[in-house]
């Protein structure tokens, strides 16, 4: 991978994202093995996240969930989603999910691109209201004050790290519309 590439920013269709899948198994490997409160414990390879991206193609497919990537030289090296709130009374906000940056291209700005990418997305569907919960403690927490997220507060011993261990979750909002 090139060391002075762009990222190139895509909004993934369901069978843009299904042929992608190795590459999207292979960023949130990284994730999680790098430590990043995902849903998911370590040991942790790249196939055990096969069944993941393919609930989540199938949830593209259904109008349920945007996939954002970033890639680079043809690859994905970052991914995020937003799903959409599916009650009568929540047609506005959508849930940010699984910001993933692979560790190789870290400090590039591609967080910063991908959700910038997913929030215009998500205001042309109609959303006004993100909302997400991301690892108390975490490299993420401290990402997303600096692009306009705003801090709600603090749920602790929410979920395990990887490795295992309590750890709180902060929750966070934005308008984007």
């Amino acid at each position: 991978m090139s060391a002075t590439a762009s990222p190139v920013i895509r909004i993934l269709t369901a069978d843009e994202a299904a042929r992608v899948i190795d590459d999207l198994c292979e960023v949130l490997s990284d994730g999680v093995n790098g430590g990043a409160s995902l849903g998911f414990m370590l040991p942790f390879l790249p196939a055990d996240a096969r069944n993941y991206w393919q609930g989540v193609v199938d949830s593209v497919a259904a109008g349920q969930t945007v996939l954002v990537v970033s890639e680079i030289d043809g690859r994905v090296v970052g991914t995020v989603q937003v799903g959409f709130a599916s009650r009568p009374n929540q047609p506005h906000r959508g849930d940010l999910m699984k910001l993933i940056v692979h560790r190789s291209v870290r400090g590039r700005g591609v967080s910063r691109l991908l959700l910038q990418a997913v929030e215009a997305e998500s205001a042309r569907r109609g959303r006004s209201l993100l909302v997400l919960d991301t690892a108390t403690g975490s490299e993420a927490e401290a990402i997303y004050p600096r692009f306009g997220w705003q801090r709600v507060g603090v749920i602790p011993d929410y979920a395990l790290w990887p490795q295992g261990g309590l750890c709180g979750t902060t929750l966070f909002y934005k308008r984007i519309a």
